[in-house]
């Protein structure tokens, strides 16, 4: 494995047993995605996507192979490690938002702080930069239902982002909004990524991703069965100037 790339998995099979059953999830999977890069993997249900996230998120362990994130080889840490590991290193931005209704935006966002020694106007300086870089400086006293569902999966956002993760990992992150909402975080994700020069890894089922993200990997059946360019609106546009 060389440096330069966030995310590496080489030679990676992740088999479940059900009952009798074996099921092989992902088979013999190798990917690269290089530091600063917007990708996604992308492929029908059952194919492989979320447990190829569940690897690199550490929150699943391969069958074969290895698998290493920012540098670190993650695939022999023990769950005490992985726990410090994760909270370092890996942003989470889930489908559903996963907000807490009883605390505000600004809290939600902290949650990850309380795990770290910053003193309270430290973690406040954090939270309202994150608040801000997802374009709701203005919303940070407000609850999860005074907020649209888009509004919602910003303040994910943020809570993904407050500590400056390595990696940002999304699971289905426009699947439970609308239309126009749905582009808006893709667009934000977009500019989190070249601002700040972010490495995200986006599974998904929204072809609409495909004119936003730099690659993506195509799963089917646990298999790698292609990996192709992204952001199609940007070379067609360029193509036409």
């Amino acid at each position: 494995m060389s440096q330069g790339y966030a995310v590496e998995l080489e030679q990676v099979t992740r088999i479940y047993q059900r009952d009798e059953f074996e099921i092989r999830a992902l088979d013999d999977v190798t990917i690269k995605v290089p530091q600063g890069e917007f990708v996604s993997i992308m492929g029908p249900s059952g194919s492989g996507k979320t447990t190829m996230l569940n690897l690199i998120a550490g929150i699943d362990h391969p069958t074969r192979g290895r698998v290493k994130v920012g540098g670190e080889e993650v695939t022999g840490m023990k769950e005490g490690q992985l726990a410090g590991w994760r909270a370092r290193h890996i942003g989470l931005v889930f489908q559903f938002y996963n907000l807490i209704p009883v605390l505000t935006a600004f809290e939600n966002v902290e949650l990850p702080l309380l795990l770290t020694s910053l003193r309270k106007s430290e973690r406040r300086s954090h939270v309202e930069a994150a608040l801000n870089a997802v374009g709701l400086a203005d919303r940070l006293n407000h609850y999860p239902r005074q907020l649209s569902g888009g509004q919602e999966q910003r303040v994910a956002i943020a809570r993904a982002i407050v500590t400056d993760p390595t990696i940002v990992v999304a699971d289905e992150p426009t699947g439970d909004l609308d239309a126009q909402s749905a582009e808006d975080i893709l667009t934000l994700l977009t500019e989190l990524n070249r601002q700040f020069n972010k490495t995200i890894v986006m599974v998904t089922h929204d072809a609409r991703a495909e004119r936003y993200v730099e690659r993506i990997f195509r799963l089917d059946k646990g298999l790698l069965v292609g990996v192709e360019s992204g952001r199609t609106a940007e070379r067609a546009s360029a193509t036409n100037n």
